[in-house]
């Protein structure tokens, strides 16, 4: 009887206890841990580049107990509810949580699966490197350039315009190209010949004539030579699956509402 008397009594205790804990969490009542007021100062030190003294100190933890205070105040209105801005940033927390859930060291061979299925994105542009007369569309490009060509292997003098990016280019891929030139200025560079004067070509700016020196074909890369870029990009490729997995299984549990009538 003693023994059941005693059991009574610890279970009535620790139900107790148990209450006491749940229930002693204070929406009034705000624990600031050593390890945020340490992150703090270690931030503003970084920022300031000295020490915080202890005026400063206080600032610093009083601004994060105003802080906090102020960002309960605001979940008691619900101000959280509309506000796009928190929304997305709250979205961007949990993302980000399930990201970091994927393994940290991925094997050899996980790599090499990534890389074989992606090799397009490790594939290495054609480069080329010409030099070329350029005809501001200002000054009657198109006559000029075509009186300069005709002329270009005669050792006649070409009397062209200075070019923005200057007159020659090396190991520059077809996306540099027309990037600089516009106009799918790049386009000519398909069936080039090498160590030709060819033209005249029209840009974005005017016409040229370019003279191709070196060609140098695309390529894979071996996997060695991009080991770490394909570590990055699989780590990158395991977070969003981890987030789309993670999406997929919560999904079922929402029912979403969109007024089909709606004109937009």
């Amino acid at each position: 009887m003693k023994y059941k008397l005693l059991i009574f009594f610890l279970v009535g205790f620790l139900i107790y206890l148990i209450d006491i804990g749940l229930n002693s969490y204070d929406e009034k009542e705000i624990y600031i841990s050593d390890q945020e007021i340490i992150s703090l100062v270690t931030a503003w030190k970084s920022q300031v580049g000295r020490n915080p003294n202890d005026d400063e100190i206080t600032r610093i933890i009083n601004n994060l107990v105003e802080e906090e205070i102020l960002y309960r105040e605001a979940l008691l209105l619900g101000l959280e509810k509309e506000d796009r801005i928190i929304k997305r940033r709250l979205a961007q927390k949990i993302s980000f949580l399930k990201q970091e859930s994927i393994p940290k060291a991925p094997s050899y061979d996980d790599l090499s699966n990534y890389y074989n299925n992606n090799k397009d994105k490790y594939f290495i542009d054609p480069k080329y490197t010409f030099t070329h007369y350029f005809f501001s569309s200002d000054n009657d490009s198109n006559k000029r350039s075509k009186e300069a060509f005709l002329n270009i292997d005669l050792n006649f003098e070409i009397e062209s315009d200075p070019f923005f990016l200057g007159k020659n280019f090396v190991d520059i891929t077809k996306r540099d190209i027309e990037s600089d030139f516009g106009n799918n200025f790049s386009n000519y560079f398909d069936s080039i010949e090498l160590d030709k004067w060819l033209g005249p070509f029209r840009s974005a700016f005017g016409h040229h004539i370019i003279y191709v020196t070196s060609y140098q074909e695309g390529f894979y890369p071996d996997i060695n030579k991009v080991l770490k870029k394909v570590e990055v990009d699989f780590m990158l490729y395991q977070k969003d699956m981890a987030l789309e997995k993670y999406l997929n299984e919560i999904k079922s549990e929402y029912k979403i509402y969109i007024n089909p009538d709606l004109q937009i």
